[in-house]
């Protein structure tokens, strides 16, 4: 495990493995570098790439400050392309794309950009959040909460059924560990504020993006997920979409699937 410092003095936990050109990998809401998806994609990247594998501010072994601010985390993932010599290329997944592209908006420099299905809601026949989601996550998580909070982001935010929720709360481990991160869910929550209330994205937003990206979503992903991802590929000025059964997000990654997809895209 090695630590970046970001600006305000927050030590970012990450684990480098492999050898080649440098890739950061971001995970989203809930995620963490010890997610045994997110570190089988690093281990398959390895082979290729020098890869940074980091945990977002408050996760894992980083630290945190607060009050939270989405520059902190934006500053914290500049950490991470110093710590990876300057310069990298960037995969995000769900709000860690989100993250990607409020960073590269306002500057961030990135060599080429991996979003995968961005988690925006930009039609309103979709579901969309219940107004004030984020500060009732907000609330909840700092009236200690958790499992609350948890249950709410799941079901309200992500589209969870009910069911889906309280089966997890009978598997071993898995409910420890979503309760574990309830206190960042704010974060994610702030991240998407604005973007999931089914509005279109705004080209004059997102025109700072525009270094070369790759959209991918799952085609047995949910229909709004998949619009807000083809979106995201319509608005940004230099990205292109794939979409293939088996890059949704939402149950498991694949992560060969998706390796594969890194490979072709950043080494081209």
């Amino acid at each position: 495990m090695h630590y970046a410092i970001s600006k305000d003095g927050t030590k970012i936990a990450y684990d480098q493995t492999g050898k080649g050109p440098a890739l950061i990998l971001i995970s989203g809401a809930f995620g963490y570098r010890k997610f045994a998806d997110v570190a089988k994609l690093a281990a398959l990247l390895s082979g290729r790439f020098t890869v940074y594998n980091y945990d977002r501010r408050g996760r894992g072994d980083s630290g945190d400050a607060k009050p939270y601010e989405i520059e902190r985390e934006i500053e914290d993932l500049e950490a991470m392309i110093q710590a990876a010599g300057g310069s990298a290329y960037v995969w995000g997944l769900s709000s860690g794309a989100v993250l990607c592209m409020q960073a590269a908006a306002r500057g961030v420099q990135m060599k080429k950009l991996v979003l995968h299905e961005p988690p925006f809601v930009v039609d309103k026949a979709d579901r969309i959040v219940p107004e004030g989601f984020a500060r009732q996550v907000t609330e909840l998580v700092a009236a200690g909460k958790r499992a609350e909070a948890v249950r709410y982001f799941m079901t309200k935010g992500m589209g969870a059924p009910v069911f889906v929720v309280r089966l997890m709360r009978l598997m071993p481990g898995v409910w420890s560990t979503l309760t574990g991160l309830a206190h960042t869910l704010p974060y994610d929550a702030a991240l998407l504020d604005g973007h999931m209330e089914g509005k279109p994205l705004s080209p004059a937003m997102w025109q700072g993006v525009a270094m070369p990206a790759l959209v991918l979503e799952g085609t047995e992903s949910p229909a709004s997920l998949r619009r807000g991802a083809q979106a995201t590929a319509a608005v940004l000025p230099n990205a292109r979409l794939v979409s293939k059964k088996g890059l949704g997000h939402t149950k498991k990654l694949n992560a060969a699937m998706i390796a594969s997809e890194l490979e072709a895209f950043f080494l081209a």
